[in-house]
């Protein structure tokens, strides 16, 4: 299977010009990409380690006062919806399960919008006993971070003995209902490559959607490298050893993940796909012509794009009597700059003018 051609470069529409962005207009940028899906982070903090994201030690964690308050994350998702053209929301973090008040902003958003889908990312830590609050408050469904279904392989990815705390948060999410459940799972060279089958294996088992996400240069310890990322075109070969893999006829649209039906080889042509299974090919096959997405940190600020350099906060207008006018003009004006790809020009993380964004994954919000 020859691996799918990356999306080109965006350029600038024509009679499009450096002005500052438009609320009427959404959240349009200066390539006519406008964002509708948004990422935003209720906390840094998290109760992992992985070692593709953080030290052992973990990192300065952002003190109560400096997190977006429920209210206020209420208020922004209400600014984005009513105002700036946003249809679905994830919450991110760090761990959003750390936050104690979590279904109290999940019942503020679902008030106000009693139709938008609202997500999370999720370690599954701690998620058996709020699976009924969650979904009571408004939840509609989880993606959960697994790498592994090995004891000792995840606690060497995660630092931490939690994987039956995550298996058993993975069922009770599912039996609430909080589907479709995607599992994903980012493979690391030498640790857990040559189980990405037995992982498919088990989420088609499962019914669950997993998806490959290759690693990117997001690490607090800044020890990522090109030729240690376990690419797309290699996650490929590794499931077609147990697997019959298709690309699926669904249009893609703003999706990260390019998705698969998958068989096993001794089915027969006509037999139903068991399933599907996703690859994020952020680093081989960027998407970013097609991006959708903008993100808001813990402490309110603005990123247009994963690895900006620059963050636009909003954090000062929400705690300084602004009106939801001027915010919605710095959201606006913040997304108009968003660059072309990977924080640059043009996609590549190898190439000149590059530069890793200050924070780490866990910081940002996923």
């Amino acid at each position: 299977m020859s691996p799918r051609v990356a999306l080109p470069i965006p350029t600038v529409p024509r009679g499009v010009t450096a002005q500052g962005g438009d609320p009427s207009a959404g959240l349009l940028d200066r390539f006519g990409r406008r964002a509708t899906d948004l990422r935003l982070s209720l906390i840094d903090k998290c109760n992992l380690r992985c070692t593709y994201c953080m030290p052992a030690q973990g990192l300065p964690w952002l003190s109560r006062d400096r997190l977006l308050s429920a209210e206020e994350v209420r208020r922004l998702v209400r600014i984005g919806v009513d105002q700036l053209g946003i249809r679905e929301l994830r919450l991110t973090g760090g761990e959003p399960l750390v936050r104690k008040d979590l279904e109290e902003i999940i019942a503020g958003i679902r008030a106000d919008h009693p139709h938008l889908p609202i997500g999370m990312t999720t370690n599954a830590i701690g998620l058996e006993r709020r699976t009924a609050g969650l979904r009571e408050a408004g939840l509609t469904r989880v993606n959960i971070s697994l790498d592994s279904v090995h004891r000792e392989t995840f606690a060497q990815l995660t630092r931490r003995d939690s994987l039956a705390a995550v298996l058993t948060g993975v069922a009770a999410a599912a039996a609430a209902g909080l589907t479709p459940l995607k599992i994903n799972a980012v493979l690391v060279r030498g640790v857990n490559d040559h189980q990405a089958p037995e992982l498919l294996s088990w989420a088609l088992a499962e019914g669950f959607e997993l998806r490959f996400i290759e690693q990117m240069p997001l690490e607090a310890d800044r020890t990522w490298e090109r030729e240690a990322t376990v690419t797309a075109a290699e996650t490929r070969t590794l499931l077609e050893s147990r697997f019959r893999l298709s690309p699926s006829e669904e249009e893609r649209g703003g999706a990260p993940a390019e998705r698969f039906m998958v068989w096993d080889h001794n089915d027969a042509e006509t037999a139903a796909a068991r399933g599907t299974v996703g690859i994020i090919a952020s680093v081989t096959e960027p998407f970013c012509a097609a991006c959708t997405r903008t993100r808001i940190t813990a402490e309110g600020r603005v990123m247009s794009c994963l690895f900006s350099r620059e963050e636009v906060d909003l954090m000062d207008l929400l705690r300084s009597g602004a009106d939801d006018q001027a915010i919605a003009q710095r959201w606006a004006d913040a997304m108009w700059a968003k660059p072309a790809a990977h924080g640059t020009d043009r996609p590549g993380f190898d190439l000149p003018g590059f530069e890793r964004p200050d924070r780490s994954m866990s910081a940002i919000g996923g």
